[in-house]
C-alpha cells in the first residue's frame, strides 16, 4: 500500500474503539476498508484514496481485557476538511470488527499544520531570546542612555546608602536601590534610598541642610514608614505612588504625577493617610481637603447605631448583593443611595451625594475602601471578606 508523506498530512482522525471479543489489527484496519466501501462514492474509497496517497498509514493500538478489546485508531488524510470528516464520519458507521459486534467513535480531528505552526511560532520565540546583541538604533541608543543614567549610582554616608546626584537643594528620599535605579532610569537623579523601613542618620543629617520629599508606596506599609520618617526627621513633602504599586515598579508618567500630587508633612498628618493609623486622636480626625474641592458635612455618624441595629438593618440586603458582584450604599434610614460594581465602590465612595450610613457588598474590604469610607463617615460595611481593617467602622461579613 501507498504510504502518504509526513509532510503532506493535513489532518489526523483519532478515533476509539470497543469490540466484545478478541481482535487483532488486521481485524481493525480490515473492517475499516471494507465497512466503508461505497459508502461515499469512487471518489472518497478508502483503498483508492490509500494507493493515490491521500490517506496514510492507518495505526492501531490494542488493549485485551476480560474479553474484550478496546483501542485507538489515527487515520492519516491529505484531504481538504470537508472530505476529512466524511471519512470521520463513515468509520463511526462501522457495527462489527472481525466476528464481534463494535463500535467506533470519533475523538476529534487534529489540524496537524496548526500544531506545526504552534511548534514553529513556540520555536522561534525561544530562539529568539537566544540572539544576542541588536541590530536595532533605537534600541541600542536606548539601552546607552539608561547605562549612563543608572552607572552613576553612587553611595552616600556612613551607611553607603544608593543615591544620585544630591548637590542640589530638593532631595527625593525612597525606600530601596530597586527605587532608586526605576527613578535614575526615568531622569530623576536628586534621589537617595534609606535602604530599609528604619531611617538612617545620614538622611537625618540631611533633612536639616534640604528640602527632603518623601516617595513611599501606595499600601499600609509605605504610609507606616512615612510615619515613621515624619517621627525622626524634617520632611516638606510627601509624595505616595498609586494604590496598590510599588515606587520601584511605576513607569514614567506614574512618577511625574505621583510627584506633582505630593503633599505637605502637615497636610499627611492632618489628613486621613495618617489618620487610621492613630487610635482615639480627636484632633486628626478631620479628613484632608483637596485644593479646590469643597468639604463634605457628614450627617450620618452623628447619631451612632449600635451593631445589633446595624446588622439587623444590612441583613435584609445580604442575600440581594450576594454572588451578585455589586454593592449597595445606604443611608443611615437603610434606604438605598446608590448601586454600583463592587470592584468601583472605593471610587464612587468620593462622588457619592447625600449621607452614606453603610456599605453591603458582594467583595472584598481593602485598605483603599477603608480609607474611602472612613472618610465620609461611613458606620458599617457588610462583605463577603476582608483584606484590611478599621477601628472605626463595624465590619461585619454577609
Amino acid at each position: 500500500m501507498a504510504k502518504i508523506s509526513p509532510v503532506s498530512i493535513k489532518y489526523m482522525i483519532h478515533a476509539i474503539f470497543s469490540a466484545e471479543g478478541a481482535l487483532e489489527k488486521p481485524d481493525v484496519i480490515g473492517a475499516i476498508f471494507g465497512q466503508t466501501e461505497g459508502l461515499l462514492g469512487a471518489d472518497l474509497e478508502m483503498r483508492e484514496l490509500q494507493k493515490e496517497g491521500k490517506i496514510g498509514r492507518i495505526e492501531v493500538e490494542l488493549e485485551r481485557k476480560d474479553k474484550k478489546t478496546t483501542g485507538k485508531i489515527k487515520i492519516p488524510t491529505a484531504l481538504d476538511q470537508s472530505e476529512t470528516t466524511l471519512i470521520a464520519a463513515a468509520v463511526e458507521t462501522i457495527e462489527r470488527i472481525g466476528p464481534t459486534d463494535a463500535q467506533i467513535e470519533i475523538e476529534r480531528i487534529e489540524d496537524v499544520r496548526g500544531s506545526k505552526r504552534d511548534y514553529i511560532i513556540e520555536r522561534a520565540k525561544k530562539l529568539m531570546q537566544e540572539i544576542h546583541g541588536s541590530t536595532d538604533s533605537r534600541e541600542i541608543s536606548r539601552e546607552i542612555k539608561e547605562h549612563s543614567r543608572t552607572s552613576d549610582i553612587a553611595e552616600y554616608g556612613d551607611e553607603k546608602l544608593p543615591s544620585g546626584d544630591l548637590s542640589g537643594k530638593e532631595i527625593i528620599v525612597v525606600e530601596g536601590r530597586a527605587d532608586v535605579m526605576n527613578l535614575l532610569r526615568n531622569g530623576i537623579r536628586n534621589v537617595i534610598a534609606m535602604n530599609g523601613t528604619k531611617l538612617p542618620d545620614s538622611i537625618k543629617a540631611l533633612s536639616r541642610e534640604k528640602d527632603i520629599t518623601l516617595f513611599v508606596d501606595g499600601d499600609r506599609g509605605g504610609k507606616l514608614i512615612a510615619r515613621n520618617v515624619l517621627d525622626n526627621a524634617k520632611i516638606k513633602d510627601i509624595a505616595i505612588a498609586p494604590d496598590g504599586k510599588e515606587v520601584e515598579e511605576l513607569m514614567g508618567k506614574e512618577i511625574w504625577m505621583a510627584l506633582r500630587k505630593k503633599i505637605s508633612s502637615d497636610e499627611f498628618f492632618r489628613g486621613k493617610s495618617f489618620d487610621r493609623f492613630e487610635k482615639g486622636d480627636a484632633t486628626r480626625s478631620e479628613p484632608r481637603i483637596a485644593p479646590g474641592e469643597t468639604a463634605r458635612v457628614s450627617t450620618s455618624n452623628s447619631s451612632k447605631l449600635s451593631p445589633e441595629e446595624t446588622k439587623e438593618g444590612l441583613r435584609k440586603f445580604s442575600s440581594e448583593v450576594k454572588d451578585s458582584g455589586k454593592a449597595l450604599i445606604l443611608d443611615s434610614n437603610f434606604k438605598m443611595i446608590k448601586e454600583v460594581s463592587a470592584r468601583a465602590v472605593s471610587s464612587s465612595l468620593k462622588r457619592i451625594e447625600g449621607n452614606p450610613m453603610a456599605i453591603v457588598m458582594d467583595g472584598s474590604v481593602t485598605g483603599s475602601l477603608i480609607d474611602a469610607a472612613e472618610e465620609i463617615g461611613i458606620q458599617a460595611i457588610m462583605a463577603s471578606n476582608f483584606s484590611a481593617t478599621s477601628e472605626k467602622i463595624q465590619l461585619l461579613s454577609l
